[in-house]
């Protein structure tokens, strides 16, 4: 996929999942991070590439209807 002006650059969270502090005592509220996608042309567009570039979030059983997603400036 060439890409030009119109392609755009997204980031996709999780609420999913658990974080620890790095004292391993105390659980984190936060989001987890799945991956930054570029070249595609809306959040749909940005959901389908980061699923079939990285396997293993299926594998991990996160809910796609849990991903928040937001547009990188």
């Amino acid at each position: 996929m060439k890409v030009n002006s119109t392609m755009k650059k997204y980031i996709i969270l999780t609420p999913e999942g658990q974080t620890l502090a790095p004292n391993a005592e105390v659980e984190v509220e936060n989001l987890q991070v799945l991956g930054v996608v570029e070249g595609v042309r809306d959040e749909n567009e940005a959901i389908i590439k980061l699923l079939q570039e990285n396997s293993w979030i299926i594998d991990a059983e996160y809910n796609v209807a849990e991903f928040i997603v937001y547009e990188l400036l």
